[in-house]
């Protein structure tokens, strides 16, 4: 039942932050570049660089608590080890 509640909430959240990235880039055309350190994009819109980022950021807000429990569960294991000496 949890889980269930868990995966509704988290389809409603990223099924609105879908159609804000759709309502945003409706109405910002804008072409924008983006600056790091030397480096500089080309122009494109607005509603594209949010969409991008909301993508990389769901991506990686999906593989960052599988490897968490990986560190943890080596952790673990070194620990155990340490106590068998």
């Amino acid at each position: 039942m949890m889980k269930t509640i868990s995966n509704l909430l988290t389809s409603l959240i990223l099924a609105g932050w879908i159609g804000a990235i759709a309502i945003l880039s409706i109405q910002n055309i804008t072409p924008v570049s983006l600056k790091f350190l030397v480096f500089q994009t080309i122009q494109i819109p607005v509603g594209i660089v949010l969409a991008f980022s909301v993508g990389i950021g769901a991506i990686a807000g999906a593989i960052v608590p599988l490897v968490w429990q990986l560190a943890e569960g080596q952790r673990q294991r070194y620990y155990e080890e340490e106590e068998d000496f």
